[in-house]
């Protein structure tokens, strides 16, 4: 290679990296997901036995009466509904809201209470008055139907709301049990979960005050998978209780 030619190949490697520099970088992600400045994230230990892990933020303006309790699925823990902004989006609206670790997953311990229907329901009432949470409105994906759903079944009447997103042990509950909840209920799915979220719509559709929300191009996890759509739907439902 000769000088001219070596010359020519240095000029166009520097157009590349300068063409590289120039460009737009990724999309940034939305405010939907963007981590807010002015919400701070409180973290503790509610007072039970055992203590259950939390992550709270609470309302920027003027507080809503109604307060949202956020479970987590599987694979996750209440570190989930920070990352994907949740928790901020809700405090920016006006609403106190509480993520929890189940026990044995996140920062909460395993429990032995956890074994069985009762005592799941049991740890869940226990955690909220605990947290003196009022006017409730409990979101609840996947593996959290074990809590979840025992607790609704017993203590509905001190529910506000409901949010199931394809929960677990919907087939533990006669069509009886779920004509007897009276709770406003959102119903939420992502239409690529063809197992487990059919499986819970068809006992939860027995709840007798309910809407069902399907999320399109998302999966079992349909909130991490359209974050954006799923605040959307979470938030008109909330604005809209009574």
């Amino acid at each position: 290679m000769n000088r001219y030619q070596a010359a020519l190949l240095g000029l166009g490697l520097l157009f590349m990296l300068l063409l590289y520099v120039g460009l737009p970088g990724p999309p940034e992600q939305t405010s939907w997901l963007c981590r807010d400045p002015n919400v701070t994230v409180l973290a503790g230990l509610t007072r039970g036995s055992p203590p259950i892990f939390y992550r709270e933020v609470l309302p920027l303006h003027q507080p809503h009466r109604v307060e949202v309790v956020l479970l987590h699925g599987k694979a996750f823990n209440s570190h989930t509904w920070e990352q994907l902004g949740t928790l901020q989006l809700l405090s920016r609206r006006g609403y106190r809201a509480v993520a929890l670790d189940l026990p044995g997953f996140g920062n909460s311990a395993p429990s032995k209470e956890a074994s069985t229907e009762a005592g799941r329901a049991k740890l869940l009432q226990q955690a909220l008055q605990d947290l003196e949470a009022k006017n409730v409105v409990l979101v609840s994906p996947s593996l959290s139907g074990r809590y979840a759903l025992p607790f609704l079944v017993r203590g509905h009447h001190q529910l506000r709301g409901f949010v199931p997103i394809a929960p677990t042990s919907t087939q533990n509950y006669t069509q009886k049990q779920f004509l007897a909840v009276k709770t406003p209920t959102l119903i939420v799915y992502g239409e690529l979960d063809h197992v487990l979220a059919q499986e819970s719509l068809q006992q939860l559709r027995h709840l007798p005050n309910h809407s069902v929300v399907k999320l399109h191009n998302a999966g079992h996890a349909c909130y991490l998978h359209q974050p954006q759509d799923f605040h959307l739907v979470l938030l008109a439902f909330l604005d809209h209780l009574p």
